[in-house]
């Protein structure tokens, strides 16, 4: 049961794009933004929603590693792909815009493909190939980010999360969605136990000495210093699959620099040689399949559809519920919340009103009442 109080999405909405605009984002800008970090948590999935709202977004505009205005570059183009430099600014600005133009050049060519160099975080990985989706087409894309995983057999964080996330239409009411982290858990996931006052599950974490750690607070600390790490999907060592998820956080850090030129792994900490701030410099990768080109887009909804429901119908294990299939869960949450709003933990309205007070602006919260 939902404990918390509800902000509705109208007035969180607003609030977010005010609080964006006072920080220097321009209006169109901030409606992007804005959108994306509330899709996540219309999705249920806090752990990139309105949580990271100021510590990634805000606190990185004011310590000068993100700029708050996005200047992009085309710096190479053609018919199916597309090379595009963000400036080290709003990495969803520039993943919307690179979007806009591979799903244009996926009608007409069937396929396309882009990469952003020079990015920062660009939210929820599932919105832009959702954005594929909505258009009738196949969406992936995948990023890399600030080191936090150890490869298998080490305990150093070397690659960041690495996102790769599919999301295909199917003839349900909602797409099959894979969005999630290519380790066994996220920073945003570690971010939200620590605000919560939770700890970390056990076997996720890694330290220096090969022993996991479950203080979510302190996790967030050591892994600041480099003194601990994230496990790849499969968890600890090769017996348990730790190799497979090492492979795939490998693939994506590969495709996010490798096909722009761009930075790697430790060159994505944001800090320079003497431990300063600096520009993440994140690179993302995106891939636009249109169905159409094969056989019909009717077809392929209603083969991915069936896919899903076989699924969801077979034998289920003693005790489970029911099996769910990518992108369900989601859209039940979805359907949850669609008319109370978001859900706000004590942290987070602190949040807000110090930001309301701090902008200047005209706003009182329902948990204010």
């Amino acid at each position: 049961m939902e404990t918390r109080p509800y902000i509705p999405w109208d007035q969180i909405e607003a609030f977010m794009i005010d609080v964006f605009k006072a920080y220097g984002v321009p209006e169109a800008d901030a409606k992007i933004c804005t959108d994306v970090l509330l899709e996540s948590d219309r999705r249920g999935i806090e752990s990139h929603g309105c949580n990271r709202f100021k510590p990634i977004y805000l606190d990185r505009i004011k310590n000068g590693t993100l700029l708050p205005v996005t200047k992009i570059d085309i710096v190479k183009e053609t018919p199916t792909t597309v090379v595009m430099d963000a400036n080290n600014g709003m990495g969803m600005v520039a993943s919307h815009k690179m979007m806009e133009l591979l799903i244009e050049k996926a009608k007409v060519y069937g396929m396309a493909g882009g990469t952003i160099f020079n990015s920062t975080h660009y939210g929820i990985a599932g919105y832009w190939s959702g954005m594929a989706e909505q258009a009738g087409m196949i969406g992936i894309t995948g990023t890399n980010a600030r080191p936090s995983v150890a490869p298998t057999n080490g305990v150093e964080p070397m690659m960041g999360t690495n996102p790769l996330t599919f999301t295909m239409p199917t003839d349900e009411e909602f797409p099959f969605n894979f969005d999630c982290a290519t380790s066994t858990i996220q920073n945003g996931k570690i971010e939200y136990y620590e605000r919560s006052g939770k700890p970390t599950p056990a076997g996720l974490v890694v330290t220096r000495e090969g022993e996991t750690m479950t203080d979510s607070g302190k996790i967030l600390r050591d892994m600041r210093a480099g003194n601990c790490a994230l496990l790849p999907l499969g968890g600890l060592g090769e017996e348990t699959g730790g190799y497979k998820g090492y492979g795939f956080t490998t693939i994506v850090e590969i495709l996010s620099a490798a096909l722009a030129g761009g930075p790697y792994m430790k060159a994505l900490s944001g800090k320079d040689a003497e431990g300063r701030n600096a520009m993440y410099r994140l690179g993302h990768f995106f891939f636009v399949i249109n169905p159409e080109f094969f056989m019909g887009l009717d077809t392929f909804k209603e083969t991915a559809g069936g896919i899903c429901r076989d699924l969801r119908a077979s034998e289920k294990a003693p005790g489970a519920d029911r099996i769910y299939t990518a992108g369900e869960k989601e859209y039940l949450a979805w359907q949850d919340r669609k008319d109370k709003g978001v859900p706000v933990g004590e942290a987070i309205q602190k949040e807000f009103m110090a930001l309301r007070d701090e902008c200047g602006l005209d706003y009182k919260f329902s948990f204010e009442e």
